[in-house]
């Protein structure tokens, strides 16, 4: 099986092919410029050094959220685009799935994944304080007799609320792990993929994330 992974989720931009057993190219880039500027050039770029025919290529990967909207968008706009004109079907990658499988095979908790050979989901993607993130790895690291392994974009925002409130054995991914890679959406892809979750290119959405706060009589409600 041959895929096209896209994950422009965060603030990395990322891209890859995954042939196989064998990841062939993987570009990434985590510098001050927007997606919209980084993305389909660093797709043309793979392509050309990798000399791969789009159309050879069996389904397009794409993290499709949560995570920045705008992000979002462009990297689901590439990936029903490419979808669109190629006749892909697209995989749908939730972004913390992808962010989770950089440690694919660890027996660690992975916030807030956990993972051994396959992937549980422990806690369901939701949006809401960090401090209760925090709350429910004590409760499952203690229960399980596991340490956390904290990563994704936003450990360094919250890194010192995280050494607050966090009470059992955690650590934190090393910088070559610690964000969106498209490596890693085409690996959760391969067995989403298997799982029969595929798409056609014409139903693909991104996963927006986020509380709703309504204003009523000056109070705010969630």
């Amino acid at each position: 099986m041959k895929l096209l992974a896209l994950d422009s989720s965060g603030l990395v931009a990322s891209v890859a092919i995954l042939d196989g057993e064998t990841l062939v190219a993987e570009y990434t880039l985590n510098y001050k410029k927007t997606h919209s500027q980084t993305l389909l050039p660093m797709l043309d770029e793979i392509v050309k050094m990798t000399q791969t025919e789009l159309s050879e290529v069996d389904a397009i990967a794409v993290a499709a959220g949560p995570g920045s909207f705008t992000g979002l968008r462009i990297g689901s706009a590439t990936a029903k685009g490419l979808g669109l004109a190629l006749n892909k079907p697209i995989i749908s990658v939730p972004t913390l799935e992808g962010i989770a499988c950089n440690f694919y095979g660890t027996d660690a908790l992975i916030c807030p994944f956990a993972g051994g050979t396959e992937f549980e989901e422990l806690v369901a993607q939701e949006a809401g304080p960090v401090e209760d993130i925090i709350k429910k790895c004590n409760e499952l690291g203690q229960k399980l007799g596991k340490q956390v392994i904290f990563l994704g974009d936003g450990v360094p925002v919250y890194k010192d609320i995280i050494e607050e409130f966090c009470t059992v054995e955690h650590s934190y991914a090393p910088a070559h792990l610690s964000r969106q890679r498209a490596g890693a959406v085409a690996i959760r892809a391969v067995r989403l993929y298997d799982e029969g979750k595929a798409e056609p290119a014409s139903d693909h959405a991104p996963i927006y994330l986020r509380k709703n706060v309504f204003r009523y009589h000056g109070q705010l409600m969630h």
